[in-house]
């Protein structure tokens, strides 16, 4: 039987390889411009700072399905690439400076080929609304999605991808064919099972254990092959570097279906190349619906505390101590025997007796030494 072969020739091109959610580059050209097939801006952040790397310089953080791109406007060659599968850890700040004041900061820590990043994007628009704002929002948004979409983009062994005998299927997944009786020859004795293939990946699992799988995304795969084995003619995929580089073979008998799918494999991983999807699906409409929501808030709270800040009368004070001081100044400017004597009378108020209070004076006047209930100045 003469052997069939479908290859990408990823492994002559090094620049096809899947690499823009795995690593963190530097300073490459035209870097926000040219993007994978199937790589969406899902956001953009003006007006910011690579603090750390490049200060001074204004620059637009470019939020995709699946990276960080950061680039100035200022130097046209200064940009960065941070892969979300290289994060770390990620958070927002305060920061301060004598400059530009407080402002908001957006903190990521990645680490690629054992070297640790550390990256502060400032928040340098100099508007004193965006310090309330989420503007970042965004990035945790996607970041997350990405976390949970990981088969869309990476070959995984041995995971629950099935659920009573059926394959859990995800979002914008269709399963085009199932085929039985597939030997996989990793093992000397070979294991049997069965393939999904579907238009974002094939997936082969053990008739005896399914726990015993693999879930191969297209866009990992370097090439397929019909060549012959010590079992027959067998289905090879080669998976790319970013995939492990394993070697898989299968046997399908006959070699007829075997033909059959290894034509249906190719297309689809044609297709696939083409326009990849990358499980990464967010909202814009409604991210930014959100943003202006908080917008509105801010601003609601921000009249909030203008709207409440009462301003206290101090006059009401100072009216009760003069009254109180102006009563005991004219008992001391007129002693002698001329002053007329005033009878002691019960105050019901107090619960005891007192001299009858001068007239022009009210009891609350000289008790009430401060003032319990300020009034608000309109």
């Amino acid at each position: 039987m003469m052997s069939l072969m479908y290859s990408l020739n990823k492994v002559e091109q090094p620049e096809n390889l899947f690499w823009e959610d795995k690593e963190v580059k530097f300073d490459r050209p035209q870097l926000h411009t040219r993007l994978r097939n199937g790589e969406k801006i899902l956001d953009t952040i003006l007006h910011i700072e690579d603090s750390k790397g490049n200060p001074g310089d204004t620059g637009r953080l470019l939020v995709t399905n699946l990276r960080l791109i950061w680039h100035s406007l200022v130097h046209k060659k200064f940009n960065l690439s941070i892969g979300y599968a290289r994060i770390g850890n990620t958070s927002t700040r305060m920061v301060h400076s004598k400059v530009r004041g407080t402002n908001q900061a957006l903190y990521i820590l990645a680490i690629s080929n054992e070297t640790r990043f550390e990256f502060l994007f400032t928040d340098v628009s100099g508007e004193t609304a965006r310090r309330e704002l989420p503007i970042f929002a965004s990035v945790f948004d996607v970041y997350q999605l990405y976390q949970r979409t990981y088969l869309y983009r990476d070959l995984k062994l041995r995971g629950a991808i099935l659920q009573a005998g059926q394959l859990i299927i995800m979002p914008d997944e269709q399963v085009y064919s199932n085929v039985q009786g597939v030997w996989n020859l990793s093992s000397d004795q070979g294991n049997l099972g069965s393939f999904v293939v579907t238009n974002i990946r094939l997936v082969w699992y053990a008739d005896a254990n399914e726990t015993f799988n693999i879930s191969l995304p297209y866009l990992q795969i370097d090439s397929l092959r019909i060549r012959e084995s010590k079992y027959g003619p067998a289905l090879v995929i080669q998976t790319a570097e970013t995939g492990g580089g394993y070697v898989l073979g299968f046997r399908i008998d006959p070699a007829e279906r075997l033909s059959e799918l290894f034509k249906e494999l190719c297309s689809l991983h044609s297709i696939y190349t083409e326009q990849p999807n990358f499980g990464v699906h967010y909202d814009t409409v409604d991210a930014q619906q959100r943003l202006a929501e908080a917008a509105e808030a801010a601003e609601q709270a921000a009249q909030f505390k203008i709207e409440n800040f009462q301003e206290l009368d101090e006059r009401q004070e100072r009216e009760i101590n003069t009254k109180l001081n102006t009563y005991l100044a004219e008992g001391c400017l007129n002693p002698g025997p001329e002053q007329p004597t005033r009878e002691p009378i019960y105050c019901k108020e107090l619960g005891f007796a007192m001299e009858r209070i001068r007239d022009g004076y009210k009891l609350k006047d000289l008790w009430d030494v401060l003032p319990t209930n300020m009034e608000t100045v309109e």
